[in-house]
């Protein structure tokens, strides 16, 4: 099953704001980090929070956060949410959504069953880098390190190099 661009832009929302933790994100914000147009991510988000997925503050200081703990947002609730959407325009999920068709309803379901397996706070451990050890490489013994030329003062009147006078 090909899922919508809405959707998958919806999933990155999601992520991205579970990155942030409780911290709001301005929707603006959130077309840079994930290059989308600003007209649709204000699409995006506001068909998540119409389905109760993120919630928005108002205001010069505002922005949206998940109105749920990341790790109970599951993958194939928000897709559900985002390919049932009426106003879509896409004419294949209406087939899905059709109560005269019983073998394409269960093949949905079991779909969105596999996806619900997955939360988005999984989708977001999953996307960041693993964390470095904290210790830093210590330099080889007996080998001295390098100054580059840019780290020596210049032009001080004193030289620290020896310079001889004829």
């Amino acid at each position: 099953m090909k899922l919508n661009k809405a959707t998958s832009h919806a999933l990155r929302v999601l992520v991205a704001c579970a990155s942030a933790g409780d911290a709001l994100k301005k929707v603006a914000d959130l077309a840079t980090e994930l290059d989308l147009s600003q007209q649709n991510t204000f699409k995006i988000v506001h068909l998540l929070s119409r389905a109760g997925f993120v919630e928005g503050e108002r205001g010069r200081y505002g922005g949206v956060r998940l109105a749920h703990p990341a790790d109970a947002i599951k993958v194939g609730n928000v897709v559900k949410a985002m390919e049932l959407e009426p106003d879509q325009g896409n004419d294949g999920i209406t087939l899905l959504a059709d109560p005269q068709t019983p073998l394409l309803d269960a093949a949905f379901g079991a779909f969105i069953a596999v996806l619900n397996q997955t939360t988005i706070a999984d989708m977001a451990r999953a996307q960041k880098p693993p964390a470095r050890s904290g210790r830093a490489k210590k330099p080889k013994a007996g080998k001295p390190r390098k100054v580059s030329r840019a780290a020596k003062p210049r032009g001080s009147a004193r030289s620290t190099s020896p310079t001889r006078t004829a």
